[in-house]
């Protein structure tokens, strides 16, 4: 398949309502009713449910109980006009971020921190990550005069710190990964230099699931004074609880004295609404280079905490009644389904030959193969209706385990149809993943420009009527 024919199909899986229902390049000179609009809704989100409803995709619906979403959605509804950047009407909201904020520090670490943890609340873990780097950049400028910061980042980290780097003009110093996918501690060491503002380790990456060696790299930084940021965005909701399970979790959080922020996203594994994420620090005085204020604008002192002005308030209470409402025994039998279901999927992956895990993860499970177009076993998982990740370097596919999986007989329902989308790849030799040609061209160092540019075409398409 070529890339103009994945266009084609990118096309038609990102617009496939164009037929069925009116479009609206413009406002329609006399407006619709909210019932009939409120129709078009219903029927949209009937035929988009089933993908997530059964656990078909990875990720992307981290709780998903129909009692747990009506919940969010009374709370959403009685926070509808509440705005944080106007604290003043509604106080409300400082309650709820305040505790949020406590309540995701105590949870990591900050009882034996031995220093005061701090921090906010932002609208997700690409928000938590930019605010984060540009604190260390201003702390850097201003405590040791760096004018031109490095972060130094493992190449599994998240594309958020790719995206700091290009907002805030901090150079990214890209570290390699191991055989055993965790950062490589040596190269790190090998790394800094005068300019170095932040070392940076995720617990765990999004790729492979494997946790970075946080004690190392926090210490390593410690030793130099310089700052260290734990991505746990993705596994500070669900790593805690399964350290009190009893499964082995390498520390990563603030118990360690090296660690000196951390992000964790309440809307993954904390089963908050879309939309909120936590942004942590060791001491208010790190967490001030984070914060806006202007003091020369005609229209008075204006300052925020985080990049945007005006807030959704109703996430953040959505956010507060969902972790208020789980409490620590909601969220320890929710990670105690979804590490078994895991174990029972790991079991399954290793039965078939073709395949390998990467590593041992434990809930975000990551496997390739040495035989086979893994790409092409995607593309008949498609056929059977499954939505997984795919990766590259090496091509590899995951599927991030959430509640939707933690379901009788899920782990068993994926493996047989990995076994019967292998032998199918395996029957017919030569077969090529639609995804095959785009992740090829991103091997070639001269074409990675290209595949940029490819990338915000898909974007401009996003966006086109």
């Amino acid at each position: 398949m070529d890339v103009n024919q994945i266009i084609t199909e990118l096309q038609q899986s990102m617009k496939p309502y164009r037929q069925d229902y009116e479009t609206y390049a413009s406002l329609p000179q006399v407006g619709r009713s909210r019932e009939e609009i409120l129709e078009v809704m219903r029927t949209l989100y009937t035929k988009e449910e089933h993908k997530w409803r059964d656990g078909y995709v990875s990720g992307a619906v981290y709780h998903g109980d129909q009692e747990h979403i009506d919940f969010q959605n009374q709370v959403y509804a009685i926070n509808s006009q509440s705005n944080p950047l106007h604290f003043d009407v509604w106080p409300s909201g400082v309650k709820f971020e305040a505790e949020i904020v406590s309540m995701t520090a105590n949870m990591l670490g900050a009882g034996q921190a031995g220093d005061e943890i701090v921090g906010t609340v932002t609208s997700g873990g690409t928000e938590s990550i930019l605010l984060a780097m540009k604190t260390y950049r201003d702390w850097g400028r201003d405590k040791k005069g760096i004018a031109q910061p490095e972060m130094i980042v493992p190449t599994t980290a998240h594309a958020a710190f790719d995206k700091a780097s290009q907002y805030f003009d901090i150079k990214m110093v890209r570290i390699p990964v191991g055989d055993d996918f965790r950062a490589d501690v040596e190269a790190t060491r090998a790394a800094i230099n005068p300019n170095t503002v932040v070392i940076v380790g995720s617990a765990p990456p999004f790729p492979h699931g494997i946790v970075d060696p946080i004690q190392e790299l926090s210490e390593l930084a410690r030793s130099h004074g310089i700052g260290f940021h734990t991505d746990a965005c993705l596994g500070g909701f669900i790593l805690p609880w399964a350290e009190k399970l009893g499964y082995p979790v390498p520390p990563f959080d603030f118990r360690l004295p090296g660690v000196t922020s951390i992000s964790a996203d309440t809307h993954k594994y904390g089963y908050a609404a879309k939309g909120t994420s936590v942004v942590m620090y060791r001491g208010r005085e790190l967490r001030h280079y984070q914060f806006y204020a202007t003091t020369e604008w005609p229209g008075g002192l204006y300052f925020s905490p985080t990049l945007a002005g005006s807030r959704p308030g109703a996430l953040s209470a959505a956010c507060w009644a969902a972790m208020v409402s789980l409490g620590e025994q909601g969220y320890l039998d929710a990670a105690r389904r979804i590490l078994q279901t895991a174990d029972t999927l790991k079991a399954g992956i290793r039965g078939i030959p073709e395949l390998r895990l990467l590593g041992d993860p434990l809930f975000v499970i990551a496997f390739a193969s040495d035989e086979l177009d893994i790409y092409a076993v995607s593309d008949y998982l498609g056929k059977m209706g499954w939505s997984l990740n795919g990766l590259q370097l090496p091509p590899a596919l995951h599927i991030a385990l959430t509640v939707r999986h933690a379901q009788p007989g899920f782990a068993e329902r994926l493996v047989v149809d990995l076994q019967e989308a292998v032998a199918y790849v395996k029957e017919h030799p030569g077969m090529q993943g639609s995804l095959t040609p785009v992740y090829g061209m991103t091997s070639n160092i001269y074409a990675k420009g290209a595949v940029a540019e490819f990338l915000k075409g898909l974007l401009d398409m996003a966006f086109e009527v």
